[in-house]
């Protein structure tokens, strides 16, 4: 196995630091995403020379082939449909109205993905609370539950729960979490719902509450046609893989058919614009600005981590990593800054290599080590914005919208730290205490 140099991380290391500081000393700049996309192809070079001048190329071919490419096209055909659905109507923005769509938001991730929940949902929340001041609290919360947290369910609601049901963990399994996921969820919107209240009651302008409540209106849908394309989509995902089609995972299998769930997805992406009235994307605010910005960072996290995640497949092993919580916070910590579904797989690896005691094994792992891995990397996905892929777009979607949304560091250390890492400290006491 290539050894890997440890300074070759840098890259890696500054592509996170450029987006963490940037936005702070140079906010113009940053907004266009021309520079973000500089920022990106310049750290991405020396990770590429590299890893090529290492006879490493098959490696790096992989992840933007097979790990970039599949990325953003599931986020790009579930942010295009999504954005073609138009959900008309006001409630007051009070406190249990804006809870009851969290709720909605976290069950429904386990069950359309959680980039699905947060695009179909994103827009309109933000519509019921366009009268509030305060309302970026609101938005950190639907990004730790409804981007994350609440798709701890089914291999459909996360890709690191994903990439662990291809290697043999039983799609009904992760209903075993259902505990966890009943925990985690009550208890943030619990911690929601008092935050919101202090916010509506003590914060909020008496004149603000008035026009909202005075704007009051029956729900409808426009483009419900979409729903089918998300449903297609969701269809894709489960049946359009090597599990259900073998060809796809043989190695000399032309790249047609490797790729062919990606092929369907573009498809669905492309019929969901040419059936959509575009007056209807008009009025949801529709915008490529999101997406784009996604794509541009996305690939230099993936190319500059690259050589990180090698780096972690080497060495992991050596950490001394044998019981559950280790697991957890190790999976969950490195998975808040590189991609969660590699960081997944490598601890899957590394636990089918721990004797077991217990006698349950699950995919080769024991069960409650899986459960710590499985947990880790979807839970701590949420304590960046970099953690998982919809949480860097629903910033975007938020900012676009005049939401002021928190720093890189400014949101781990009023949000991360504050109200999330406690919650999953006292869930790790909880339910992983071996």
């Amino acid at each position: 196995m290539q050894q890997i140099e440890i300074w070759v991380l840098a890259p890696f290391i500054l592509m996170l630091l450029s987006i963490a500081t940037i936005p702070l000393i140079a906010e113009h700049w940053w907004r266009r995403n021309i520079n973000k996309l500089l920022v990106s192809t310049t750290l991405a070079i020396p990770a590429i020379i590299y890893l090529i001048s290492h006879n490493l190329k098959e490696e790096l071919k992989h992840q933007i082939i097979f790990d970039y490419l599949p990325f953003i096209i599931l986020l790009g055909a579930l942010f295009v449909v999504t954005g073609g659905i138009l959900i008309l109507g006001h409630v007051q923005a009070r406190p249990r109205n804006n809870t009851i769509i969290l709720a909605i938001g976290y069950i429904l991730a386990s069950f359309i993905g959680t980039t699905g929940a947060s695009m179909l949902l994103i827009h309109p929340l933000l519509y019921v609370n366009r009268y509030r001041e305060n309302k970026t609290h609101t938005v950190l919360f639907f990004i730790a539950m409804v981007a994350n947290c609440g798709g701890i369910l089914s291999p459909l609601g996360d890709p690191p729960l994903f990439l662990l049901y291809l290697r043999g963990v039983e799609f009904t399994w992760f209903l075993q979490m259902l505990p966890e996921w009943l925990f985690v969820g009550s208890t943030l919107l619990l911690l929601y719902f008092f935050t919101d209240n202090r916010y509506y009651y003590q914060e909020e302008r008496t004149e603000i509450i008035m026009a909202d409540f005075r704007e009051r209106s029956v729900f409808s849908i426009k483009g419900g046609i979409n729903i089918i394309y998300l449903l297609c989509i969701v269809a894709t995902v489960l049946f359009v893989n090597g599990s259900y089609i073998p060809q796809m995972n043989e190695h000399n299998a032309p790249l047609h058919i490797k790729l062919l769930r990606e092929i369907i997805l573009i498809t669905i992406t492309l019929i969901s614009l040419i059936t959509t009235p575009k007056k209807i994307r008009k009025d949801n605010h529709f915008s490529w600005t999101p997406i784009i910005e996604v794509a541009y960072i996305f690939i230099g996290i993936f190319i500059t981590m690259t050589p990180a995640l090698l780096f972690l497949s080497n060495n992991a092993q050596k950490l001394g990593i044998t019981k559950p919580w280790q697991f957890y916070y190790s999976s969950g910590i490195l998975s808040a800054f590189l991609d969660n579904s590699p960081t997944a797989v490598a601890f899957h690896t590394v636990g089918q290599n721990i004797q077991s005691s217990s006698g349950v094994i699950i995919a080769g792992v024991e069960e409650l080590t899986l459960k710590a891995i499985a947990m880790g990397a979807v839970f701590f996905g949420a304590t960046t914005y970099i953690g998982n892929g919809p949480n860097l777009m629903i910033k975007a979607v938020a900012e676009q919208e005049g939401v002021k949304m928190p720093s890189f560091f400014g949101y781990m250390i009023s949000f991360s730290i504050k109200i999330l890492l406690p919650v999953y400290i006292v869930t790790q006491i909880i339910f992983l205490h071996k």
